[in-house]
């Protein structure tokens, strides 16, 4: 990935975490740039993958979704076909809306599920994580607050 941002692709990139559903004229305007350029300069953001997609952030529990469980899952066997089934089946889970490989816990993956009640995290953890070869052990942490969510990424980094 090319590195080389100026201000204007940095306030950009800012403006867009900030609220992704703006048009290309509402960020040209808080930047500072004219249309055209401005909408150029994200078409080249997103090309050159600093913008991976635009999403909008729904309230869990405005749609039922009142329960969120952090699992780590520990695995039997490290070889590649076990991650690689593991993780195809993971991903085609929509309770499972992060998963991530770790490293320096007793676990292999962690995930974050969003359910909307006990039973349902029952059901998902007991007839679909745990059945899918591999799995050894899963410990599961349950949100009681959400503190931080969705914060926009440091930008002061990019070199």
């Amino acid at each position: 990935m090319e590195t080389k941002l100026d201000g204007f692709d940095r306030k950009i990139l800012e403006t867009l975490q900030e609220d992704a559903s703006l048009t290309n004229q509402e960020v040209a305007d808080c930047i500072g740039l004219s249309a055209s350029p401005c909408s150029r300069r994200i078409k080249s953001l997103e090309d050159r993958g600093y913008i991976v997609r635009r999403i909008a952030v729904v309230n869990p529990k405005s749609v039922n979704l009142n329960l969120t469980a952090l699992l780590n899952i520990r695995m039997d066997k490290h070889t590649p076909e076990r991650f690689e089934n593991f993780e195809r089946k993971i991903a085609a889970l929509p309770e499972v809306i992060e998963c991530a490989l770790v490293t320096g816990q007793d676990a292999d993956y962690q995930l974050k599920v969003v359910v909307p009640d006990m039973d349902e995290y029952h059901n998902v953890l007991l007839k679909h994580i745990t059945t899918i070869e591999g799995v050894d052990g899963v410990h599961s942490s349950f949100l009681l607050r959400q503190i931080i969510s969705h914060k926009a990424l440091p930008l002061k980094y990019i070199r």
